[in-house]
């Protein structure tokens, strides 16, 4: 029953993590969209010649990981994390959830939409 349970709080998680990309995906290219993989890139080939990585959501073993890339390239934008949010970063643009978090989600929320207006500023879309 728990790792049902466990099963259950990481699709929540990847799901709730899943659309907080949804407003965004107009702007971007999907590059993967399946059951423990979400994965959005731009939609022009603006770094190295390839498209920009912009984020993603990834459903592991041990947690749900968002990820972010322009928090990556910009630390104004990382200066913003609170400290709640900044417990669950692993890196420089990414966080780790065992299950859903309203409140954190609407602050990842926040941030990936300033995250796609740095993108359109830097004209990386």
């Amino acid at each position: 029953m728990q790792a049902l349970d466990r099963a259950d709080s990481f699709a929540a998680a990847f799901f709730a993590l899943k659309r907080i990309f949804a407003p965004h995906v107009k702007h971007l290219k999907v590059n993967t969209d399946t059951r423990s993989r979400f994965y959005l890139e731009t939609k022009s080939p603006t770094y190295k010649g390839k498209p920009l990585f912009f984020g993603a959501v990834v459903s592991g073993r041990t947690n749900v990981s968002f990820h972010l890339m322009p928090l990556y390239w910009d630390e104004s934008l990382r200066k913003k994390v609170s400290a709640e949010l900044k417990k669950r970063m692993q890196g420089l643009s990414c966080f780790n959830f065992t299950g859903p978090d309203s409140a954190l989600f609407r602050e990842l929320a926040k941030l990936t939409s300033a995250g796609l207006a740095l993108y359109r500023r830097k004209n990386l879309l």
